[in-house]
């Protein structure tokens, strides 16, 4: 397990069971063949088109507010580079912890900032994988917060989809655990280990309530 420097942040009182970073390799090439990428090479197709148009026009070169027009025009394809250009920093920014009270995930570019929610703010659990996630072995455990956490999220211009842990080789373990804290913890909030009876009669039994 990675040690990253995201554990600096965790409780005293709070026991750290997982911990990592993105696979590299699947990140950067993530990073490059991002929705973004087609768009640009469109967006750039074009604005060559028209600057070689312009300059086959018989002009003996582009006035100096032309060049400023196409260089604010291409700033799709500039997004893109910047994005790419920019990725091993992203990613060194990007570190995951798991403790027993919640998920942490850190990231930044220029800056660097950490998210963390408790367990009992996650409503759901799932793994996605793409096509460089498959081939590279590799997977991403996806958070969604419960609804009020959504409603506070949206304000701060978050996106849930933000809150992952992305590209790690480990992707069904760190799935299985975090499944089975939220599920305990889930318990404990609703029915507290010292008020909890030895035997439930009530667990895994039939529904009736259609029955007259």
């Amino acid at each position: 397990m990675e040690q990253t420097k995201l554990r600096n942040f965790v409780s005293d009182n709070e026991q750290i069971l997982w911990e990592g970073k993105p696979n590299k390799k699947c990140f950067i090439l993530e990073s490059i063949f991002n929705p973004l990428l087609p768009f640009a090479v469109v967006w750039l197709i074009i604005d060559l088109s028209f600057m070689g148009i312009a300059a086959g026009s018989g002009f003996d070169g582009f006035p100096q507010f032309v060049w400023f027009f196409f260089l604010i025009h291409l700033m799709p394809v500039w997004l893109y580079l910047f994005g790419v250009l920019f990725t091993s920093l992203r990613l060194k920014r990007i570190e995951y912890v798991i403790t027993d009270r919640g998920v942490y995930i850190s990231h930044g570019l220029f800056s660097y900032s950490y998210d963390m929610k408790p367990f009992t703010l996650l409503s759901t659990i799932s793994i996605y994988r793409g096509i460089f996630d498959q081939r590279l072995k590799v997977g991403d455990v996806v958070f969604a917060a419960a609804i009020n956490e959504q409603i506070s999220t949206t304000r701060r211009n978050y996106s849930n989809n933000k809150f992952s842990i992305r590209n790690i080789p480990d992707f069904e373990a760190v799935y299985k655990l975090v499944k089975n804290l939220q599920t305990d913890i889930h318990a404990d909030t609703m029915y507290p280990n010292a008020l909890r009876p030895d035997k439930n009669e009530g667990y895994k039994t039939k529904y009736n309530g259609h029955e007259e």
